[in-house]
């Protein structure tokens, strides 16, 4: 059986616009226990991405001032994204490529969901070790 990325994305993603603060993503990820938000413009189409690896690395341990510095200054903006129909096969071979552990889902120009990693390992091979720690109960 051929598993869509529609099958096991993540609907509705949080998303921010590009004016949005360091401490707003930030805020945004604790509230809702996720890794990541989708940059979108004012029309909801999809111009960036920003994981929290990102706020540290990139924004924060360089100085900046996480109430001041927009999250537009230093995303991700080479979006790599994926149609909902495109098969999990497809996910992982992108993830591969690009050394990357989440692709936004688009059907078209809209935003209709994210795929992780996590995801995948979820729904593809549960029993392996990296399906059992995506299964587990959030820590945080």
């Amino acid at each position: 059986m051929v598993n869509l990325v529609q099958d096991v994305m993540t609907r509705n993603p949080k998303v921010l616009r590009g004016s949005s603060t360091v401490m707003d993503a930030a805020r945004t990820m604790r509230d809702f226990k996720i890794g990541d938000v989708i940059v979108v413009d004012d029309t909801n189409r999809v111009r960036g991405i920003v994981t929290d690896r990102d706020l540290v690395v990139k924004s924060i341990a360089s100085g900046s001032d996480p109430s001041k510095t927009t999250i537009e200054s230093f995303c991700t903006k080479d979006v790599t994204a994926l149609k909902p129909t495109q098969t999990t096969d497809d996910a992982v071979k992108m993830m591969g490529e690009k050394a990357i552990r989440r692709l936004p889902v688009v059907d078209g120009e809209t935003l209709v969901g994210i795929v992780s990693l996590g995801d995948l390992a979820k729904r593809i091979d549960k029993g392996s070790c990296l399906g059992e720690i995506s299964a587990a109960p959030s820590n945080n």
